[in-house]
């Protein structure tokens, strides 16, 4: 099927042309795929013709022109939207929450649950709204009814301007009159779905479009899911089989080494470091080259395994050269990060006859200096280049700047990229030896990941967990604040700052909005609240900004004032999620916490789990009541639990992104169930030992070929 046949097949007017362009369909292929989003029954109840007042309802519709708009009366803010669903269209009304109108967009698909209020022109009165662009695989909450009603469904599409689902339904049942359907072939071997229990893909097809009923419908999104978490497998172990094919270099006595390093620390490692650093050692010393990923929360230690091995690496010797080091690239995502890391290293390595560099887009150092050999010193960039290129820099700290291809090392044996979601597949490319030699690879974040998202987007790297805190970490206390409790929140704040601590306060917005055009969001913003807080609140204390539109000098400058306690409270938006250790702040507000993630709050309130001193977390919301949801912020023990728990409640494609990932809403909804990924990577891994060109799956591994291209994450 060539590209852009749709225009050809269907009598297509421009706008449905550009409509169809803007959802990517282009071929009759795509417009199969292009799965409906949910279901219409013809004599469902809850529609918004069969709306009573007085009731609650639950709806599935269409939300049409959500805006912010002063009320008639008080003259305060509010949102207001249309909720329609081919019944008709029904007003939705959030009183005092203006913010509302933003979290929601022209055309989205959503579920909403409120109470019918009103006379003649009914509404619903502050519904809770919920994005349903794919339904749960088997979950309990399902649009379909229960009994034996035989009423027709009618699939429903994602919409774009120009085009409508009874577009789509007669364009796909013309599809299905002339047979075109079935001269697609079936990626999925057959052995696969027969033991798994699949439908075919002419059969899922049929049934995804056109379900008689629910058990239809569930079983080809079942099918079509599993299809896309399987191609996306096999280019994950494709890939792990490429890596592992490479030679790498063996580092010998990597226990040894690292047990005397451990015996200086200034701490006992905790039974997790000791684990991993195990693990990695185990990985160092033999073939394949080591594809590690290394997930602990915020100040579980993963920079001491990582100096603990790196030192088992440089004090190895390449092959027939024993006069000679291995070298070791630590890769972090921001300067001020990278320069606090090498920093931390300078420390660890201190007693040590290491070389040491930093590379930074804006500075280059050297420690030990050959005229202070305690401390670093600035050097010229083209003298570190040569350093680096004949092995006299045994470990080389930086950002993007050590993928430039003027950095040539000369025995690069491993490669340490921290917050490595971060940097792409192609980044980390660029670190591999010119001589074919892989070098062996420790990932590292601090960021949350479901299980099954880790076996599927990192699926190319093993998985060590660090679920352990240092001793003498005090849990952090989190506590939920109502818009009554602000006063005494204050005050603890401020107990705090007067001995000696610091405090974050996280905003969503960086300023507030124009007013002139009624969008007077009530979500706090950064440059507001701390004007606010510096008349008010904190008169008296150092107040300082930080967010994403300033400049990187200017962000640097504020974070090192702020290290140097130069800044007492620091305002910022969510940048400073994955940012530098300041041991001495100890509380943290965050403000319009329903805009984030349990797994983003976690990440949040761990900037002031950095010591041994008692640490403060404040949530608060627009409305003030905290939801069920933050409620799990109380209660969580760990990141990991936080993040399956906002798995299942925001689904990964809210957490994590579907455009930076390149995963759809039904592989994305997929990943939600680990039986069905364990699965596809099972039958992934034995279809790549046995055939790694798929010689024998044409199909397949053309769907493979196209999938890879739209994996952005690697």
């Amino acid at each position: 099927m060539e590209k852009n046949e749709m225009q050809t097949h269907f009598r297509l007017i421009e706008p449905q042309k550009r409509a169809l362009t803007r959802l990517g369909i282009n071929t009759i292929r795509d417009l199969l795929y292009h799965f409906p989003a949910r279901y219409e029954r013809s004599g469902d109840q809850k529609t918004v013709a069969g709306l009573e007042v007085g009731t609650d309802a639950i709806l599935y519709g269409t939300l049409r022109k959500p805006e912010t708009r002063k009320s008639w009366k008080s003259k305060r803010p509010m949102s207001e939207a249309w909720l329609e669903d081919g019944t008709g269209k029904v007003k939705l009304m959030w009183f005092n929450q203006p913010y509302i109108a933003k979290m929601y967009t022209e055309g989205m698909m959503v579920k909403v649950t409120g109470r019918v209020e009103g006379g003649a022109s009914p509404y619903i009165a502050n519904p809770e709204v919920e994005r349903v662009s794919t339904l749960p695989l088997g979950g309990t909450d399902s649009i379909f009814q229960t009994g034996d009603s035989e009423d027709e469904l009618f699939a429903v599409y994602s919409e774009s301007k120009g085009i409508t689902s009874r577009w789509f339904r007669h364009a796909i049942s013309k599809v299905f009159a002339e047979g075109i359907h079935g001269t697609l072939d079936d990626p999925i071997p057959a052995e696969v779905l027969e033991r798994y229990n699949l439908p075919t893909l002419l059969t899922a097809l049929f049934h995804i479009h056109t379900p008689k009923n629910e058990n239809n419908y569930r079983a080809a999104r079942k099918r079509f899911a599993f299809e896309e978490v399987f191609v996306i497998q096999i280019a994950k172990q494709r890939d792990r089989k490429t890596h592992d094919a490479a030679p790498t270099l063996i580092i010998e006595g990597a226990h040894e080494k690292a047990h005397a390093f451990l015996a200086h620390l200034p701490f006992a490692p905790t039974q997790g470091q000791q684990a991993a650093i195990r693990t990695i050692l185990d990985n160092l010393s033999r073939a394949p080259a080591m594809s590690r990923l290394l997930e602990g929360d915020v100040g579980s230690g993963k920079t001491a395994v990582a100096a603990t091995t790196a030192y088992a690496v440089v004090t190895s010797s390449p092959k027939n050269r024993p006069s000679a080091t291995l070298q070791v690239a630590y890769m972090a995502p921001t300067e001020i990060l990278a320069e606090q890391h090498f920093a931390s290293f300078t420390q660890l390595f201190g007693h040590l006859p290491i070389q040491m560099a930093l590379m930074t887009g804006t500075v280059c150092r050297k420690y030990p200096s050959k005229l202070k050999p305690g401390e670093s010193t600035k050097v010229p960039k083209t003298q570190l280049l040569k350093w680096i290129a004949n092995g006299e820099i045994a470990i080389l700290i930086g950002t993007h700047s050590l993928i430039q291809k003027k950095v040539q090392f000369r025995d690069l044996a491993y490669v340490i990229i921290d917050e490595q979601h971060r940097f792409g597949t192609m980044q980390r490319k660029a670190l591999v030896r010119k001589d074919g030699i892989m070098p062996h690879l420790l990932s590292m974040t601090a960021t949350p990941i479901p299980r099954t998202l880790a076996l599927t987007l990192y699926g190319d790297l093993d998985l060590t967990v660090l679920d352990e805190m240092p001793p003498g970490r005090k849990p952090i206390m989190t506590t939920l604040v109502g818009s009554s409790d602000r006063t005494t929140m204050y005050e603890s704040v401020r107990r705090e700052l007067n001995l000696g601590r610091q405090a974050y306060v996280i905003c969503p917005r960086i300023d507030e909005p124009d007013p002139t055009k009624e969008m007077a969001v009530q979500t706090r913003s950064v440059l507001a609240e701390a004007e606010q807080l510096r008349l008010k609140e904190f008169k008296g204390y150092r107040v300082g900004v930080l967010h994403g539109q300033m400049k990187p000098a200017e962000k640097d400058t504020t974070m090192r004032a702020f290290l140097a306690h130069e800044i007492d409270i620091l305002v910022a938006t969510s940048v400073v999620e994955v940012g530098v250790n300041v041991p001495n702040a100890t509380s943290i507000i965050i403000e319009g916490a329903e805009r984030f993630g349990l797994a983003q709050l976690h990440q949040l309130r761990g900037r002031v789990v950095r010591s041994n001193h008692q640490a403060y977390c404040y949530v608060l919301t627009s409305s003030g009541k905290p939801s069920t949801r933050l409620k799990a912020l109380e209660k969580a023990k760990s990141g990991f639990e936080l993040a399956e728990h906002d798995l299942q409640i925001r689904g990964p494609g809210e957490l994590y992104g579907r455009s930076q990932s390149g995963i759809t809403d039904l592989g994305m909804e997929a990943l939600k169930n680990l039986k069905m990924v364990e699965a596809a990577r099972t039958e992934a891994l034995r279809l790549v030992t046995e055939d790694t060109l798929l010689s024998a799956h044409p199909i397949l591994a053309q769907a493979v070929a196209e999938r890879s291209a739209k994996l952005h994450f690697e």
